[in-house]
């Protein structure tokens, strides 16, 4: 079973000119669901992770799960006012413009090992918002962990500080 035969592409979504990797016939796929969960944590293995934290919101699905079969927490990371306890945020840049994500200040504490998990890895913009906002926290970034990597758009460069691993590399 290959997962890659369980993302179809869309084209000019969400706008003309992008390529879009949907994953939802993977969501549908029990088998390739699980698949796809064990492949994330293959990467992981044998790391201390006291909390996975996933971006909004794609980042939720295999980020709860992963949180799961780690036995730790999960913490969203969401758009501004989505949140509804305290929060602190970080603003970044996106292709025109710019945008901030949020977390719970009490989500993170000074030491937690953090996973960050999002479906997939394009420009590197979002990523390393949520990595600011852990460290901010007081949290260590363990890895950034993704099912999908887009390679030529260099997202890579942004996290270069932090291990990155993807399942699949288009």
């Amino acid at each position: 079973m290959e997962l890659s035969d369980y993302i179809r592409d869309i084209q000019d979504f969400p706008k003309q000119g992008i390529l879009f990797k949907d994953i939802t016939p993977l969501l549908l796929s029990t088998k390739a669901t699980h698949l796809a969960v064990d492949e994330l944590y293959k990467k992981i293995e044998g790391k201390k992770i006291d909390v996975v934290v996933g971006i909004e919101s794609r980042g939720f699905f295999f980020g709860t799960l992963l949180a799961q079969k780690l036995t730790c927490g999960f913490v969203p990371v969401r758009k501004p006012n989505k949140l509804p306890a305290e929060t602190t945020s970080q603003i970044y840049a996106l292709e025109y413009g710019e945008d901030k994500l949020e977390i719970h200040t009490d989500a993170i504490k000074k030491g937690d090992k953090v996973l960050i998990h999002d479906d997939v890895l394009a420009t590197g913009g979002t990523a390393e918002a949520v990595c600011k906002l852990v460290e901010k926290l007081g949290g260590e970034v363990v890895q950034c962990n993704f099912l999908m990597e887009l390679s030529f758009l260099s997202g890579r460069e942004k996290l270069k500080n932090h291990e990155v691993k993807a399942v699949i590399t288009y």
